[in-house]
């Protein structure tokens, strides 16, 4: 395992993951100005999707995410002030409550993936991963992502969202948040606010645990087949979520069987014929956050005229009896807080009777 280490002191990697050594833990409890004074925890290390592991010395004070996933975490830890720069910036309106404000005073520094000359140059001293398998960023396929030579180089760290970055990497389906909790934990010990982040890793869990105690009696024969549509990659040919992307996991906790569950990996294009076989029961109106509830109605209008009026589609179960949810995808597939919620929303969908 090759390491990188940033300070003069090195730390133990516990479950492949990260450890935090001995000393006072700076204490957050969820207020933006928090994460400005940051002191204790440290050494941290972390690992990426190939093991090799970063260690801080200290908390970083320039961060540059990859896009509003990332931010948004960030916000929710506390840690929002030292975020310099992001790509795919959140639309206005689209992060809940008062983050919405904090996320629109975020430099954009790319309205998709972050060009590498600017990311280089940003004096970031993190830069924090939502989507990257090892060697491309942001999962542009375009080649032109900096090396890990070039980030050392310029002074930056660079560290994954495990839970969406490693998708592709995973040997076995995901079934539950364990990672989404682990990249939340992770990124509360790298940024000082370790607290706030078990605040915020207990309230997902006992989001969780409560629908699957009201949806545990449910036979596996008897959950409904779910089928994310996700409209905004092409309806041409459609993009499945597999049984390694987090979306098989809040699908699956949510009672339900995701139609694609013994598709190998995260995503994986089909043709119409593959999903008229699997007839689903019910299918997700997956599309992104327009930034605007009467834009958001609109594009889950869109994708439901496409399925009502395509002939491939028209005839689904799920389409004929009005089983469409419209629930965006970020919540769905991306790590997040708001997973646990996905995962009741289409529960109470699903299993009226026994989620209330």
């Amino acid at each position: 395992m090759r390491s990188r280490v940033w300070g003069p002191a090195a730390a133990v990697v516990l479950g492949g993951l990260l450890a935090s050594g001995c000393g006072g833990e700076h204490r957050n409890t969820g207020g933006e100005s928090a994460g400005s004074s940051v002191r204790g925890g440290y050494p941290v290390s972390v690992t990426d999707c190939t093991g090799a592991r970063t260690t801080f010395s200290a908390a970083p004070r320039r961060i540059v995410t990859s896009n509003a996933s990332s931010l948004e975490l960030l916000l929710r830890l506390g840690a929002g002030d030292r975020v310099i720069g992001t790509g795919f910036p959140p639309g206005k309106g689209t992060l809940p409550g008062a983050l919405d404000a904090r996320a629109q005073r975020v430099k954009v520094l790319g309205r998709t993936v972050i060009p590498k000359e600017k990311l280089l140059g940003s004096g970031a001293d993190l830069y924090i991963d939502t989507f990257a398998a090892m060697g491309g960023m942001g999962g542009s396929g375009t080649g032109d992502a900096p090396t890990a030579e070039e980030f050392e180089a310029a002074g930056i760290r660079h560290i994954y969202l495990k839970s969406t970055a490693c998708a592709a990497r995973s040997r076995t389906p995901v079934t539950d948040l364990s990672a989404v909790e682990a990249d939340i934990t992770s990124l509360g010990a790298v940024t000082g606010t370790s607290a706030r982040a078990r605040e915020l890793v207990a309230g997902m869990k006992q989001k969780v645990d409560a629908v699957r105690k009201a949806v545990g009696g449910v036979p596996e024969s008897k959950r409904p087949s779910y089928f994310f549509f996700d409209y905004d990659a092409g309806t041409e040919q459609p993009t499945v979520t597999c049984n390694r992307q987090l979306a098989n996991a809040v699908i699956t906790l949510a009672g339900a069987r995701n139609a694609f569950a013994d598709c190998d990996g995260d995503h994986r294009q089909v043709g119409w014929e593959d999903v008229i076989a699997r007839n689903p029961d019910w299918i997700q109106l997956g599309v992104r956050d327009r930034g605007s509830e009467a834009a958001n109605k609109e594009a889950f209008d869109e994708a439901e005229r496409w399925l009502r009026s395509n002939p491939a589609t028209k005839g689904l179960k799920a389409v004929k009896e009005g089983h469409l949810l419209r629930i965006g995808s970020e919540a769905t597939t991306i790590a997040g807080v708001e997973n646990a919620d996905t995962v009741e929303a289409i529960a109470k969908a699903l299993h009226p009777g026994e989620v209330g």
